[in-house]
């Protein structure tokens, strides 16, 4: 058995990290969102929470690729809180990739090619220290991400507002479902 790598990905809070720590506390490898760890170490350093949006993603992407390689051991299946390909996304909007350079990138980091998507939802929004939008742009940056994943041709599989616990049953049965 090989690593299969599992995106969990969204606008801010529609439930990714809540979501990957029940899978983890069933067993499951995960690995953490990028994003808000930079945020919070920038914060606590005394820094804007982000720094030039280049700057951000290529740190961002920098990150994603040790994790990604860090878990090159791990056998069955590994969940991440957002991926490489969200970094890619962030560097392509700042200076669009060349099809070529994204090609070759989306081929050296594969994921499963299920892409679970948590859609914004109103209820359980709330403002953190790290998550700073609106519900409104929560709403576009959930958009902008999955038309992405689509572009790389991603399978992008909405999990439905439902108990913490449904949502895991729901994603392990739709891999489930999909490896028989």
């Amino acid at each position: 058995m090989t690593t299969q790598r599992v995106v969990l990905t969204g606008g801010p809070g529609a439930g990714k990290t809540t979501l990957l720590e029940a899978l983890h506390v069933r067993g499951y490898a995960t690995v953490s969102e990028t994003a808000r760890a930079v945020i919070e170490a920038r914060k606590s350093q005394g820094l804007s929470p982000r720094p030039p949006a280049r700057q951000f993603a290529q740190e961002i992407l920098r990150q994603d690729i040790e994790k990604y390689e860090e878990q090159a051991s791990q056998v069955g299946l590994v969940f991440y809180d957002r991926s490489i390909i969200e970094a890619l996304s962030m560097i392509d909007q700042v200076e669009p990739l060349h099809a070529h350079d994204l090609d070759a990138l989306l081929s050296d980091y594969p994921y499963h090619r299920q892409v679970f998507a948590l859609p914004p939802w109103e209820a359980i929004y709330t403002h953190d220290t790290a998550r700073d939008q609106s519900f409104v742009q929560a709403v576009r940056i959930h958009e902008s991400i999955t038309r992405w994943y689509r572009r790389c041709r991603y399978e992008v599989i909405e999990v439905p507002q439902l108990t913490v616990a449904e949502r895991c049953e729901y994603v392990l049965r739709r891999l489930a479902d999909r490896d028989a």
